[in-house]
């Protein structure tokens, strides 16, 4: 009974969240915006598009946890670390999703490079584990990610995001492969209080999804955000508190029929 209560867990979960191994966003900021960060340059662009990691000029460590549906057996783990260099910007993360009788590891090497002061690109090799507990076997795979970033002028951002463009297979049963996906948006700040988002996703599985995000500084430390989504539909929210070198901020999104997901990032900036 506990197996196949925890195979429809899974299928829950991957029809939610738009597939397995896919390439779901990462990060306090972007959980409460709906996941709408392809245009964003923060600390989680290790997660949401490597090329924003070029404009982040700050040597940080970070972690993230995600309570999917408020099922322990579907949280999601990730650590993460940026270095900037005179070569460009490096980062390392790494996370973990489900429990001992089905998880999903991926480990990512990113680097980011400015071409110029307001383009930049960013690339990120991958290392992609599903395991099945009980001796079912387990199947690793190597797939890679691009992104560019672009800031038009001082308000306006662009970005693209594409995640595993070569289909990388992870099982030789039914030719099983890891889908595909491109990310499409823009990032308008009206001023230094007000920033919108707006993306679309489409991976080879699912349809297109689209996202919306709003983030509204109240003082210099404490901002609210919120955010929508569909396919399926998805509402979001949280705040987030800036303490001189630390950075907290908290999320939930609400699925439309499996309920919330609490969220809840830590980015510690080194001085």
């Amino acid at each position: 009974m506990q197996k196949l209560v925890s195979f429809i867990l899974i299928l829950f979960w991957c029809h939610a969240a738009h597939a397995t191994n896919g390439n779901v966003p990462e990060g306090g900021r972007s959980s409460a915006m709906a996941g709408a960060s392809v245009a964003l340059s923060d600390f989680w662009s290790l997660q949401n598009n490597q090329a924003g990691l070029a404009f982040y000029n700050h040597l940080a460590a970070g972690a993230y946890v995600e309570n999917r549906f408020l099922v322990k057996e579907l949280s999601l783990k990730s650590l993460g670390m940026v270095l900037p260099t005179s070569s460009g910007v490096f980062g390392l993360k790494m996370s973990y999703f489900g429990y001992a009788l089905y998880n999903e590891s991926k480990i990512g090497l990113a680097y980011a490079r400015q071409l110029s002061k307001k383009i930049a690109v960013g690339v990120q090799l991958d290392y992609l584990h599903l395991a099945f507990g009980d001796n079912y076997g387990k199947k690793g795979a190597l797939t890679f990610e691009l992104g560019v970033l672009a800031k038009v002028n001082d308000h306006l951002s662009l970005g693209a995001h594409i995640y595993n463009p070569i289909n990388a297979k992870i099982a030789d049963y039914g030719d099983e492969r890891i889908p595909a996906s491109i990310r499409l948006g823009a990032a308008y700040a009206f001023d230094d209080k007000l920033l919108l988002t707006a993306e679309v996703e489409k991976d080879t599985e699912f349809d297109a999804v689209a996202k919306l995000g709003i983030e509204y500084r109240i003082v210099s430390a404490v901002y609210v955000r919120g955010g929508l989504a569909t396919n399926p539909g998805l509402y979001s929210f949280g705040f987030g508190l800036n303490l001189k070198n630390l950075t907290i901020d908290f999320s939930s999104s609400i699925h439309q029929v499996l309920g919330y997901s609490p969220q809840v990032s830590i980015i510690y900036q080194f001085k």
